[in-house]
């Protein structure tokens, strides 16, 4: 028999911490010393705190995808990407965040709202857990929002979702959040039909 199909939370004894950065902002990169359970030597891991983060999937009734065309400097590309964004507070839901992330980066809102999955991004690394959205009824709204830095040479476009999925599977399009979400809108049945 299969053992069950799923992740389990599980802590392992730690047995030191260091912070390694940490400022004003919302993320901070510490080393923590652990130990396995059963014992042995301690080692070292880097951790990169992160409060989590959301990815809308806004699609319209001509199955036409909301899209964004953003620099990101570490990876050195222009990568097509769908709106998304930081969850600020602990309170703070996620839904809420994709609301305020729609209405900030594609001055969209949405009428109906699907709740995809939540996945992390890097665990070995980071404790990031992003929560995935599909939105439809999406009508146009102020934006309310004053874009600086990359933000402010972002591209916002539409694409039709059949065009985005073929990108998606054939690896033109590389942004593991806009791929995660095409394809699990499309395994869903929820888009692509």
């Amino acid at each position: 028999m299969t053992k069950s199909l799923h992740d389990e939370p599980e802590s392992w004894p730690l047995i030191g911490t260091e912070d390694l950065y940490r400022d004003h902002w919302v993320m901070a990169l510490r080393r923590d010393e652990i130990r396995a359970p059963q014992g042995g030597e301690t080692f070292a891991r880097l951790v990169l705190e992160h409060p989590g983060a959301v990815v809308v999937l806004a699609v319209d009734e001509d199955e036409q995808v909301l899209c964004l065309r953003q620099y990101r400097h570490p990876a050195a590309r222009r990568f097509v990407e769908l709106p998304a964004g930081l969850l600020d507070g602990e309170d703070e839901a996620p839904l809420d965040v994709a609301r305020r992330e729609l209405r900030e980066e594609a001055g969209l809102e949405a009428t109906e709202w699907v709740a995809l999955t939540s996945a992390y991004s890097s665990p070995g690394i980071s404790a990031e857990l992003i929560h995935y959205f599909l939105a439809r009824g999406l009508t146009e709204v102020d934006r309310d929002f004053d874009p600086r830095h990359e933000e402010a040479e972002m591209e916002v476009f539409w694409a039709p979702y059949s065009e985005l999925y073929d990108a998606a599977v054939s690896g033109r399009v590389t942004d593991a959040p806009l791929v995660v979400a095409v394809l699990v809108a499309h395994a869903q049945g929820l888009v692509g039909r």
